[in-house]
């Protein structure tokens, strides 16, 4: 199939971003333009600070652009509301990030399942497409051990089993090899590469070429500005992964992860839009909450990762209340 034919999953228009820290506007993209089609694999390049991951933010529908339009599978998804958005990212992308974000006192097919909880699929069926997602992992006998419990490598796939447990039309991994050894960052990218010879569309920001190197278009950004383009991989784009379904290859289930919490070191924070609500504070200090081993931050990157609605993160610790409704024998357990 010609490139140009290829279905756009997600076109970033003219995009600016402008923080306000103190009275002082912090301009962090200005002017951003880019266009990814089903199947491709794109690494967005640059140094710290330079926009990218602002981009990968707006792009994965975590904040809303100042100026500009983002469209996802041709849906403009700049101005919707908190829990539209949440519904998108439950439904549409996956999250693969540098730090994880597993809860600790839970086991990995838990871990695994809940983003199908926020999306309401009975609890038969979280558990068995959250065993499958595990198997294509390679953890199909990690199920019930705790974070605690796997090498970094390990966690990193529970991650990105969670990120692919509702198929969705984009993946986001956000520096997946950060935090790992060559070995495990190795088996990492092998990973996404088999994703994306399956026809996932990928989307992966990294400071590291050697990373950047393993998708088939690197995107250099500095400064808030795209400086180009390079290809670096073969054929046009997605046709590797076009080619994959076409041949009949199955593809993985998908489904939206958690998050990183460090900003861009300008202090604003990983979630500017999402200010931490002073209940949710005070339950993070809570003796329950350091029982389960579980912080503010943790939870509302955990919590807007997957998918949670708005009212949900407003008017409890979500994490609690995840591990309540998974561990609990009442009715919202049985859903």
């Amino acid at each position: 199939m010609p490139a140009d034919e290829i279905p756009v999953v997600i076109s970033v228009r003219d995009v600016k971003k402008v923080y306000r820290l103190d009275g002082v506007e912090v301009p962090a993209l200005k002017g951003v333009s880019l266009e990814v089609r089903r199947g491709e694999f794109v690494s967005i390049m640059g140094a710290s600070g330079s926009g990218k991951s602002t981009l990968m933010h707006i792009t994965g529908c975590l904040d809303r652009p100042t100026e500009g339009s983002v469209l996802l599978d041709g849906m403009d998804v700049s101005r919707l509301r908190d829990n539209e958005l949440a519904e998108i990212r439950n439904r549409k992308i996956g999250f693969i990030f540098q730090s994880f974000n597993l809860l600790s006192r839970t086991p990995a097919i838990t871990n695994v399942e809940l983003p199908l909880l926020y999306a309401g699929i009975p609890r038969q069926e979280r558990r068995r497409r959250a065993q499958e997602a595990l198997e294509r992992v390679g953890l199909g006998r990690r199920l019930n051990h705790f974070p605690s419990q796997l090498s970094g490598g390990e966690q990193q796939r529970v991650a990105i089993a969670r990120a692919l447990i509702n198929h969705p039309s984009l993946v986001l991994a956000d520096e997946p090899t950060g935090n790992l050894d060559s070995r495990s960052g190795a088996e990492v990218m092998r990973i996404l590469e088999d994703l994306h010879r399956q026809g996932i569309t990928l989307i992966m920001v990294t400071h590291d070429r050697a990373v950047a190197e393993h998708a088939e278009r690197i995107v250099h950004i500095k400064d808030g500005l795209v400086l180009g383009e390079e290809r670096v991989g073969h054929g046009a784009p997605g046709t590797a992964g076009l080619a994959a379904g076409a041949a009949g290859v199955p593809l993985p289930p998908t489904g939206a992860a958690a998050l990183p919490l460090a900003g861009e070191g300008r202090g604003e924070g990983y979630f500017p839009s999402y200010p931490l609500p002073p209940n949710l504070a005070r339950a993070a200090k809570s003796p329950r909450a350091r029982h389960r081993g579980l912080g503010d931050e943790q939870e509302k990157a955990i919590c807007v990762g997957t998918g949670a609605p708005a009212a949900l993160r407003n008017r409890l610790e979500p994490g609690i209340f995840a591990l309540w409704q998974l561990s609990s024998s009442r009715r919202g357990a049985r859903t």
